[in-house]
């Protein structure tokens, strides 16, 4: 099999690496092995890459292990800064390649894919901004010792990304990693493994040194795990499901006790008060639960809309999701694209199914579009109750659930009765009700009037079961650093 493919897309046609990057080259897997990726809006293939296995993974990590200790760990910060901001530049020549990429694979709006990449580009040029910045500090403690910190790399770095964002979790992870120091193993997601390996190409094109990033296309079960457990991997960092990250956790702690950062799930709620703009607040919440085609962590999919105005938002919101173009990604006016796989089509749809069961009211959506595609209708549920599936687990789709509610206490409470906090949103016209109710909320991000406007220089992260650590801003930098600390004796000996 050749290691690359040649593509053509609606925008464009490109050359699609297809092998496993390591050690700075495009390589077939060891066994030989490879997988399809499917065109979710189709169900048919795109083309095949080669499947890591535990070899392969072993091969990466000596790779990214020997680059480490004979070159990269010393090399100077300015050097690391000007790479990564010589691949953000490449991802902005390259931007449509990205972005149709992430249409065809993914199955996310063009439209939005350019976003997508355009917010990659801008997390790896910050976190070239941060290559030189990492410091130490001096600590007085007695005229008779020189005490100082320093910030050190923690080695090798084995990154896991999801499917929901191909491209901008791949950036999270690359950037603040190598802005430190490390060197990476990262897999991407087997769902959407093409964007992950055409960004290798513009690794390789920036001149990186052959080891410094590794990417590997694989499976969790196989690949995935190998990386959790490798007795050489010095840090895992995991975005996807809670359940995964708990035996990520398992096994890093069983084999070398790895670092672990983990950016997990969540069942945000997005509470709207009497006193909210409503247009404002119906036109973020329809954002902050079908963007991405609800395929989004912190997506707002628990709706609190407080009594005066319940009925009022509940019409509009209605109308609003209507307006929701569903169809080809690569479509000038589509807002929301397929779902990822006939997986999560199947899962979502009996989340759903679930929820009429119970006794939810299905007041928009609730059907498959079209016969052909993973395709969900915008959905949206009244009627519902804190006991219900669906208001309890991340369903990770097009599907919210709208409640009233009487007072600020009421909603505090509710907005808090879940194992999760990755976000929350207010909308309110009230300053002083915005801050008292956004730290009452127990979510690592809460959004005020506004949803899902996430950026590089913001720490994300979950409290709760939705995650260990901070991705983006400079709490980021934490997870990929480890302190020295150094103290000098300067007088005499203290014993004889």
């Amino acid at each position: 099999m050749s290691l690359s493919v040649k593509i053509k897309t609606a925008q464009c046609e490109y050359e699609q690496p297809t092998g496993l990057y390591i050690n700075g080259e495009f390589i077939k897997g060891i066994d030989g092995k490879t997988f399809e990726t499917i065109n979710p809006s189709t169900e048919k293939p795109i083309c095949s890459v080669h499947e890591a296995t535990e070899q392969d993974v072993d091969v990466a990590v000596k790779a990214a292990r020997e680059c480490f200790e004979n070159h990269w760990r010393d090399a100077i910060p300015e050097q690391r800064g000007k790479l990564l901001v010589k691949l953000s530049e490449l991802f902005e020549r390259d931007s449509d390649i990205l972005a149709s990429i992430e249409a065809l694979d993914n199955g996310k709006a063009f439209n939005m894919a350019k976003v997508d990449v355009s917010m990659s580009a801008s997390c790896l040029r910050y976190y070239g901004g941060w290559a030189d910045k990492v410091e130490g500090k001096v600590i007085d403690t007695s005229p008779d010792t020189f005490n100082y910190t320093k910030s050190e790399p923690i080695g090798v770095c084995g990154q896991i990304i999801p499917w929901n964002f191909p491209l901008l979790m791949w950036a999270w992870k690359i950037g603040p990693a190598i802005a430190c120091g490390n060197t990476v193993v990262i897999k991407t997601a087997e769902q959407t493994p093409l964007s992950g390996l055409y960004a290798a190409k513009l690794v390789q094109e920036a001149g990186f040194p052959p080891g410094v990033i590794n990417v590997i296309t694989g499976f969790g079960r196989t690949a995935g795990a190998a990386i959790a457990k490798h007795m050489d991997i010095d840090k895992v960092a995991f975005t996807g499901s809670t359940p995964v990250g708990r035996q990520i956790m398992k096994d890093a702690a069983s084999s070398n006790l790895k670092k672990v950062t983990l950016e997990l799930g969540g069942k945000s709620p997005n509470i709207v008060f009497d006193d909210a703009d409503i247009d404002n607040a119906i036109s973020w919440v329809n954002f902050g639960i079908f963007f991405n085609h609800g395929q989004c962590c912190c997506a707002g999919s628990r709706i609190y809309v407080q009594e005066g105005i319940y009925d009022k938002f509940l019409a509009r919101f209605k109308e609003r999701a209507h307006k929701n173009v569903v169809g080809d990604p690569f479509g000038k006016d589509t807002f929301q694209g397929p779902q990822v796989s006939k997986l999560q089509f199947d899962r979502i749809m009996g989340y759903i199914e679930h929820g009429k069961q119970e006794g939810a009211k299905v007041e928009v959506g609730g059907q498959r579009v079209g016969d052909t595609g993973y395709f969900i209708q915008p959905t949206i549920f009244s009627g519902v109750n804190e006991n219900m599936k669906i208001m309890k687990e991340e369903i990770f789709g097009p599907v919210s659930s709208i409640a009233k509610f009487s007072t600020e206490e009421e909603v505090i409470k509710l907005g808090n009765g879940t194992n999760y906090g990755l976000a929350a949103g207010v909308h309110t016209s009230n300053l002083s009700r915005a801050l008292r109710v956004s730290s009452a909320l127990k979510a690592g991000t809460v959004w005020v009037n506004t949803y899902n406007t996430l950026h590089h220089q913001l720490p994300f992260g979950g409290f709760k079961e939705s995650g260990i650590g901070r991705e983006l801003g400079e709490a980021a930098l934490s997870n990929y650093c480890q302190t020295k600390t150094v103290s000098i004796r300067l007088g005499d000996a203290l014993f004889g």
